[in-house]
């Protein structure tokens, strides 16, 4: 008996491969291992019976890149790259999919592709075919494409039925995007890179990136913080009348709704004030209309996911393709928000009718009839976004099943009636003004009722008839004043992307999150982007040299390039050649004008000098870090790459080779000119870093380096830190509460032999006995104050102590002979703050009153504690 003709079906991922064969064999198959899984069975295939082994792929099976000769960025010109070749190498070779695909494919009479039905897709179906070494028009081993939304078993028997050929245009229109980023992406990244690294040593990156994608995004980002920094705020005054009925107050909204001339709107106010009675002028009844949603589409996900969810994009397309792949929901990645009319609305519904959150709803709707969705947008590539098999929480752990929740919720709201209101508008006049208010009451629910947070929200108003007349309880001159917009939302930033033709459904989240990985933007409270200072440079940069590298209309103009070659209208190498040889002009120009941006980075950024002496041990690599002296002083870790600020207007010297217990760091001890000039030790990295949550509140500081003489990016000195067993922390060097603000007193661990104590938030100074031999903190506590008990070993020629006795403890509030020994006074101000939280020696009280005289008597004593 002749063996039966073999089909090789190749899917995208292994579960989709495991989906299409349990569908196919009803579960009745063997699975053998290899590459990636392959599973066997007999069956029907075009009417005649066949030998199926349905396989996968992990995603591309090829990258594009430069063959090795251009891979040396010493020996290369970035300006080369643009008329290199390409080589496509597998992506991952220790998978050996390649090998895999060609095994597979021995004897095989039909090819079958299943990768997903997008451009990606299309473009992955041919490196299928390029690893089986099948040929397209060979009449013996034919090769067909299957088009599928879900791996529903419904979905998967109806592409069985209509398999068509690959589309090559759709394929080649990615191997041109993907020439066209590589060659223009690496020449201008190699270029900037290899210019500003080494000469800038605070740089927040390795590798400076530019993408024809990923630049215009952060263009976006930069364009809104250059809007809210050079905002300026305007005074505006409203007027508000406010009337009493029947208890209950109400706010009138002014027609002129608000004025920028104080004066103006003074005389308005008196008018209103001395008229004093408002007339009914108006109320009118309008039915209104809040229309249920189209379907949804991939870009209307992610910002619901980032606005809602606090899901990022990034991670909101990776749980969609977990959901679509275990055969949750249909395709996450389309543009279409209209349902094809063949779409089985009732039978999806029937699915989600035994859901105790919506269940109700759907059963409704199936006895009263689903309506016809709004009419959306047919990208001609997958229906939108729908649920296809019911889950519940325990099923998909708690993200996964949010964000199914609001598919869900979304398609059953899609087909539930629209929301229907009443509005109410009641007009007044008083002394030649107009006013109204506004109330709402909902009629029906229709879809809000799935979808709640989208309702109306209900505003009832007090009965009024035209004419009537009413006094007025008082009238407000509100004062108000105008402000900036706020920093981008990723929500926000997707709708421009959108807008503007930058990436694609598949590509969004990754911008996006490159952006943020590259340390461009960083994602802050409410998911908004918030440029860095690289960022903003570049962006600034870009735009002074050519305007064109930043804006979303270059990328737009390759999308609509790129999309003539997917739609058989343009050649593909030309296009290709075309758009390069335009970005080959722009990076000869851009060359040229560097140092346009190189003046932007120098403003922002701190050169990194040879000169620099080797100080300290880096606490990573134990290398060490270069102590550079010009303004700002900072370390450098050549190894590490990093720049650690130092306080300024002093000096700086290694602390005995001690180390911080946190890090590893060796400390250094800063010190201020003078003979009162304040001394004390820091951990560089704790320094910048602040290790311990609210420690930039309490030292004055904020994140963005306003520091004063502490230096940018200062954080937390040794004075400051809780650390419990460090011996330089406030915990053990901290003996008692400042007497001038709510600071604490801290020892000066290298003041001898003039030992004293000084405050670490004011210019406060505390001489102890000088020529002590040495002076240390104890782990004893006051009993009357709970100060911390300091020891006092006296020089033996001066000591105070009876009988020649050199050593003594005490408080040196309540120890008598401790406390006649010190003297208060001002020392030379480090940095100045008020307010604040004072630790107190971790909260420990003041000791025995209040503050002391005031800043002004340098020899008060230290009794007016």
């Amino acid at each position: 008996m002749a063996p039966l003709p073999v089909v090789l079906m190749v899917a995208e991922k292994p579960s989709i491969a495991l989906s299409i064969a349990s569908a196919l064999s009803h579960g009745r198959m063997s699975t053998r291992k290899s590459s990636t899984e392959v599973h066997e069975f007999d069956g029907i295939f075009l009417g005649f019976q066949a030998h199926y082994k349905v396989t996968s792929v992990i995603g591309h099976i090829f990258s594009v890149d430069f063959p090795p000769k251009y891979q040396d960025w010493a020996t290369t010109d970035p300006m080369d790259l643009f008329e290199a070749p390409i080589v496509k190498n597998e992506s991952n070779p220790k998978v050996h999919i390649r090998r895999h695909l060609s095994q597979e494919a021995r004897g095989c009479g039909h090819l079958v592709l299943w990768l997903d039905c997008d451009r990606e897709g299309e473009n992955i179906c041919f490196e299928v075919i390029e690893c089986t070494g099948l040929q397209l028009n060979d009449p013996r081993r034919k090769i067909h494409r299957a088009r599928f939304s879900s791996v529903a078993e419904k979905d998967i028997l109806k592409a069985m039925d209509n398999l068509v050929p690959p589309n090559r245009a759709e394929a080649l229109a990615v191997d041109a995007r993907q020439e066209i980023d590589l060659k223009v992406g690496v020449a201008f990244t190699r270029f900037q890179t290899s210019f500003f690294q080494g000469k800038y040593g605070n740089l927040d990156s390795r590798v400076i990136s530019y993408g024809p994608c990923q630049t215009p995004t952060l263009g976006f980002c930069v364009q809104r913080y250059l809007q809210i920094a050079t905002f300026k705020p305007e005074r505006y005054w409203s007027l508000q009348p406010h009337l009493l009925i029947g208890g209950y107050e109400l706010q009138l909204e002014w027609e002129r709704r608000r004025l920028f001339d104080f004066d103006v709107a003074l005389m308005f106010q008196k008018q209103v004030v001395q008229d004093g009675k408002l007339v009914v002028t108006d109320v009118s009844h309008k039915q209104e209309t809040k229309g249920r949603p189209s379907g949804l589409n991939t870009v209307n996900l992610l910002k619901i996911a980032s606005s809602a969810l606090g899901f990022g994009p990034q991670m909101a397309m990776q749980i969609a393709e977990r959901l679509y792949t275990q055969g949750f929901i249909s395709y996450p990645r389309t543009e279409s928000t209209a349902y094809p009319s063949s779409f089985d609305f009732k039978g999806i519904l029937g699915t989600l009718s035994n859901n105790s959150v919506w269940g109700g709803c759907v059963k409704r709707l199936l006895v009263e009839g689903c309506h016809k969705p709004r009419s959306g947008t047919d990208a001609g590539d997958h229906p939108p976004i729908t649920p296809i098999r019911l889950a519940t929480e325990d099923m998909l752990g708690n993200d996964a099943w949010r964000l199914y929740q609001y598919v869900c919720q979304h398609f059953i709201g899609s087909v539930s009636p629209d929301c229907k209101y009443v509005r109410t508008k009641v007009e007044f006049s008083v002394g030649g003004e107009f006013f109204h208010c506004i109330g709402l009451r909902v009629t029906v629910e229709g879809f809000t009722s799935v979808l709640p947070w989208l309702a109306v929200t209900e505003k009832n108003l007090p009965q009024f008839v035209k004419g009537e007349k009413i006094e007025v309880s008082k009238v407000e001159l509100f004062e108000g004043e105008t402000t900036p917009p706020d920093n981008l939302t990723e929500s926000e930033l997707i709708s421009l992307m959108e807008k503007n033709g930058i990436g694609t459904d598949a590509s969004i989240s990754v911008h996006i999150n490159n952006i943020c990985e590259r340390n461009y933007v960083q994602v802050q409270a409410g998911r908004r982007l918030v440029p860095t200072t690289l960022g903003i440079s570049l962006i600034r940069g870009y735009q002074c040299i050519d305007p064109d590298l930043c804006l979303p209309d270059i990328r737009s103009f390759i999308e609509q390039q790129i999309t003539l070659v997917a739609k058989g209208q343009a050649d593909h190498s030309q296009i290709v050649q075309h758009v390069l040889q335009q970005f080959k002009q722009k990076f000869a120009y851009f060359v040229k004008q560097i140092d346009n941006m190189d003046a932007l980075f120098e403003a922002q950024f701190s050169q990194l000098v040879d000169s620099g002496r080797a100080l300290s041990k880096c606490g990573k690599c134990l290398r060490y870090m270069k102590y550079i002296s010009t303004q700002p002083p900072r370390l450098y870790c050549g190894t590490c790459e990093e720049v650690h600020y130092l306080p300024q207007k002093g000096t700086i010297k290694l602390y005995k080779e001690l180390t911080c217990p946190l890090d590893n760091y060796e400390l250094l001890i800063f010190s201020l000119a003078g003979p009162e000039g304040k001394s004390f030790p820091l951990c560089p990295y704790c320094y910048n870093s602040p290790p311990f949550e609210g420690i930039d509140t309490l030292f004055g500081a904020t994140k963005t380096g306003n520091f004063g003489k502490l230096g940018k990016g200062a954080g937390m000195p040794c004075f400051l830190c809780p650390h419990p067993t460090c011996k330089h922390s406030l915990i053990s060097q901290g003996v008692c509460a400042c007497p001038e603000c709510s600071g604490t007193l801290v020892l000066d661990p290298v003041s001898a032999p003039k030992w004293r104590l000084y405050c670490n938030m004011c210019n406060c100074l505390v001489l102890l006995p000088q020529g002590a031999h040495r002076i240390a903190t104890t782990r004893e506590r006051c009993i009357e104050c709970d100060s911390t008990i300091i020891e006092v070993d006296f020089n033996k020629n001066t000591t105070p102590l009876e009988d020649g006795a050199t050593l003594h403890s005490g408080c040196i509030l309540c120890d008598e002979l401790l406390h006649s020994l010190v003297e208060v006074k001002h020392g030379k101000s480090f940095f100045k703050r008020t307010g604040g939280r004072g630790r107190g020696k971790g909260g420990r009280g003041r000791g025995r009153g209040g503050r002391g005289r005031g800043r002004g008597d340098p020899k008060m004593s230290f009794r007016d504690f």
